[in-house]
């Protein structure tokens, strides 16, 4: 009935030497429109509730897991929607909903769908500190697209845009480019180097 991302994880048992978990202080309550069931055992035999609560076919429920390979999680399943909404007499400066994950990763999974965002303001943090954390990833399989009045970038140290296809930069009202110094390089310096160098760029780029 109850799955979870990390199920499978401790193929041992509730008891770690591979036996189903066993129960005789289990209680149920519950009519032909649902059941509260305590200490159930999950058909798998490697899980025990300490509180299930679902509708007849099962598939909508919310249990409390007490032992086995899902010890301490609470999984909720909704075979429809599911609605969370809170705030209506709190003040707009005030925080309503807060999800904390005190260790490990938390996972937004849209399988055939959209994930949506809508604020009137949205904030994006990485705090993490060294070279491998404090990092923000965006991927997509085609397009980035962004819309705005106003577009700024603001690097500390170092910044690129690199493409191995045809790039454009565009400005109808007018661009200004500053640097201490600029270099401007073409394949012209593939099979012979410019009196101000070059060729060595030229190789590096021609290889993204």
């Amino acid at each position: 009935m109850a799955s979870h991302l990390n199920s499978g994880s401790d193929p041992k048992g509730a008891d770690n030497r591979g036996t189903a978990n066993t129960n005789y202080t289990g209680q149920r309550i519950g009519n032909d429109h649902g059941n509260i069931k305590f200490g159930h055992i999950h058909k798998d035999g490697a899980t025990t509730s300490g509180v299930l609560l679902e509708t007849t076919d099962g598939l909508h429920h919310v249990t409390l897991e007490k032992a086995g390979e899902r010890k301490g999680h609470t999984i909720m399943n909704s075979p429809g929607d599911t609605v969370i909404k809170a705030g209506e007499k709190n003040v707009e400066s005030q925080t309503t909903i807060y999800v904390e994950a005190v260790n490990g990763d938390i996972v937004l999974n849209a399988r055939n769908g959209k994930i949506r965002m809508n604020a009137k303001d949205i904030e994006l943090t990485a705090s993490g500190e060294g070279g491998n954390k404090g990092n923000v990833t965006v991927t997509a399989t085609e397009n980035i697209k962004m819309e705005s009045k106003k577009f700024l970038i603001n690097a500390s140290n170092f910044y690129r845009l690199v493409t191995p296809g045809y790039a454009e930069i565009c400005a109808n009202s007018g661009m200004t480019i500053y640097s201490s110094l600029i270099r401007g390089v073409t394949d012209a310096v593939a099979l012979k180097d410019s009196k101000v160098g070059g060729q060595k760029i030229q190789k590096e780029r021609s290889e993204v």
